[in-house]
């Protein structure tokens, strides 16, 4: 494996940073996770101007042009011969001292890894998942704004730890009034009358890049779709439940907190969308 890092490639095994990087020390930098499928990279323009927005909304000047970023990207996936996989492009704010203060950090560092990723067991795919709301509130848009993709999940981390605990793969993660914001590393959808519906994004969800792809899929298809304030009462109450992400592209719900969504099974809408979805992944994107 070859790691580019700050222009040059690195052997996996010889990738470092310094103990001195504010990425390491402080959680301080940016990221996008992007998948590449039949040598393409999907929504490759798309993943890079969310990170730019990410940047900017913490003062990180990124030392490259979205341009450059862009050849940089693809050839970190040419270098890997990577077809079908997983990118993982970091920004940190770059080496500093042990004080927070970002203006000791001269100049950013860039990562990219080119791999692949198997977010969750396949046969969740085919049958569901199951999961649960967990006590760890999304982050306030006032303190550590959810849509900004930092290098600090640990957030996330805590309801993925509440997850795991409760012998599940995922959780529901709430706002502090109450309202369904997202999963820990995932949106959420429920289908209910026939509509496709989604928390806002100032619920606390991600500006998901899948979750615009899945919206956009559905209104292609004549389905409704709307963005409402959700709580867990409606998500017990859906007809189906899904979660969309760049690496876990769309999985199935079938129970959330003991309660069976639907029928028990991945609903009709959920199932087209994920043929849709898969369809759109295979004939679209940056050529590698």
């Amino acid at each position: 494996m070859k790691i580019f890092i700050d222009g040059k490639y690195h052997a996996g095994r010889d990738a470092k940073i310094s103990v001195f990087d504010h990425g390491f020390l402080y959680g301080d930098g940016v990221f996008e996770g992007i998948r590449a499928y039949n040598g393409r990279l999907f929504k490759l323009r798309e993943h890079l101007d969310r990170l730019f927005c990410s940047a900017k909304a913490i003062l990180l000047t990124i030392p490259m042009t979205a341009p450059d970023l862009l050849k940089a990207t693809v050839g970190a996936c040419r270098a890997n011969k990577i077809r079908d996989g997983y990118v993982r492009l970091i920004v940190t704010r770059g080496l500093g001292t042990l004080g927070l203060d970002p203006r000791r950090c001269k100049r950013p560092s860039i990562i990219i890894i080119a791999d692949h990723i198997q977010l969750y067991p396949a046969e969740l795919y085919q049958r569901g998942m199951d999961i649960v709301t967990v006590p760890t509130i999304r982050n306030l848009p006032g303190a550590v704004n959810p849509a900004i993709k930092s290098l600090n999940y640990l957030n996330n981390i805590l309801a993925k730890i509440e997850a795991n605990n409760a012998g599940v793969e995922e959780a529901v993660m709430l706002n502090a009034a109450g309202f369904v914001a997202e999963c820990t590393g995932d949106n959420l959808f429920i289908v209910k009358d026939r509509r496709l519906i989604t928390p806002p994004l100032s619920a606390g969800a991600l500006y998901g890049i899948t979750r615009r792809s899945v919206i956009e899929l559905a209104e292609a298809a004549g389905v409704k779709t709307l963005e409402a304030n959700l709580t867990r009462y409606d998500l017990f109450n859906a007809d189906e439940c899904f979660i969309t992400g760049t690496a876990a592209e769309i999985v199935p719900v079938v129970k959330i907190d003991g309660r069976v969504i639907g029928t028990g099974a991945p609903g009709l809408l959920t199932r087209r969308l994920v043929a849709d979805y898969h369809a759109l992944t295979r004939s679209t994107g940056e050529p590698i």
